[in-house]
């Protein structure tokens, strides 16, 4: 069995001190970049930091948390990552974390109770600094959230905002969004339009239906209980688009006449084009669809999706931003306040809607 090489060995401070002929006080004051480094000498500490990286010296990650408690590092937890709403959040909470030079623990809880649980006492045992969670999901037992307070852990969730005072949010204005799509398909010309509802248990459901109430109040427009329908409560994300597809399909077969589809979500809208493309409808044309998020997906498909865009990134950026200002005015001691921050959605027009036909208007 062969001995693991010197070479092999981890360096530390002290064979940095060796090499570079200063003491291991001076050493650990430039690598450490301590107060008292301004006072050294600049020569002395090119040297130093010259020799340390010749050696390959990597600062103690464990040695360095022990002396300042601090980890530098937030956990970001997941509700689901396999949701396409998922993808930007991250790309935005990464790129604000790096920028701020924190490393990001990622975990996904699969949209299960006890591994949510489970994952933030992981991340907790490992002294994260803050937390952000991805939880459009309405589950009661996320509010085991605001025991973090009591810790004095700056948390954030994003697409969920907690009752009371504890924790932060970050939301798309999902009133504001669903008023725009109506808006566009209202002013299209399009009278007689399919809404496919959220589910339920789905906190965006609520508001985004809202906002079509009171737009189509304030326009005169007739909502046809025919053509509601509401997507089941479900735990798979991806399970939009099938109710969409036959929810769709459904209607074609009743013969129900109408010119639009005004979907939930992109995957629902999708799966509507779906059927109404396999039903000889064209997209366009004859019927006209909407979504929302902007899922990578609704630029891609085949019309591409008219759709609401939430601006995932800047939300994920935006929490990190937060919970990064509850970090530093703990560390400053200083107070700091609770947001709940509302972001503006934009509306995408794209090849899925067109001005109503006067043979559809007529029918």
């Amino acid at each position: 069995m062969k001995r693991p090489s010197e070479k092999s060995q981890a360096v530390t401070m002290k064979d940095v001190a060796t090499q570079s002929g200063f003491s291991p006080a001076t050493v650990s004051i430039v690598l450490n970049n301590a107060p008292l480094a301004r006072y050294i000498a600049p020569a002395t500490k090119r040297r130093i930091e010259e020799t340390a990286k010749k050696l390959g010296y990597r600062p103690n990650a464990m040695a360095r948390f022990l002396r300042s408690k601090r980890s530098h590092s937030i956990g970001v937890l997941f509700f689901d990552i396999t949701d396409p709403f998922c993808t930007l959040i991250m790309r935005g909470v990464e790129n604000a974390l790096y920028q701020a030079s924190y490393l990001a623990i990622f975990a996904d809880a699969h949209n299960q109770r006890n591994r949510f649980e489970r994952y933030l006492e992981l991340l907790l045992e490992r002294h994260v600094e803050g937390l952000i969670v991805v939880a459009n999901w309405l589950f009661v037992d996320i509010h085991v959230l605001n025991d973090l307070s009591k810790r004095n852990i700056p948390s954030a969730t994003i697409g969920w905002e907690l009752a009371g005072d504890n924790i932060s949010s970050v939301m798309v204005d999902n009133e504001t969004g669903a008023r725009l799509a109506l808006e566009h398909l209202y002013q299209l010309g399009h009278r007689k339009i399919v809404f496919i509802r959220g589910p339920k248990m789905l906190i965006d459901s609520a508001p985004r239906w809202r906002g079509i109430q009171k737009f189509a109040h304030g326009a005169g427009l007739e909502i046809d209980p025919g053509l509601v329908l509401q997507l089941p409560d479900s735990l798979d994300p991806n399970s939009s688009f099938e109710s969409g597809h036959r929810y769709t399909d459904e209607l074609l077969e009743q013969k129900k006449k109408f010119t639009a589809v005004m979907a939930f979500d992109d995957l629902t809208a999708l799966g509507a084009i779906r059927a109404l493309t396999k039903a000889g409808v064209k997209v366009p044309e004859q019927c006209s669809v909407t979504g929302f998020d902007d899922v990578a997906l609704s630029a891609l498909a085949a019309p591409s999706l008219t759709t609401v865009r939430q601006p995932m990134e800047a939300m994920g950026g935006l929490a990190v931003n937060i919970v990064m200002e509850g970090i530093n005015a703990a560390l400053e001691k200083r107070e700091w306040n609770v947001v709940n921050q509302k972001m503006n959605p934009e509306l995408v027009i794209r090849d899925s809607t067109r001005a109503v036909s006067l043979a559809g208007a007529d029918d």
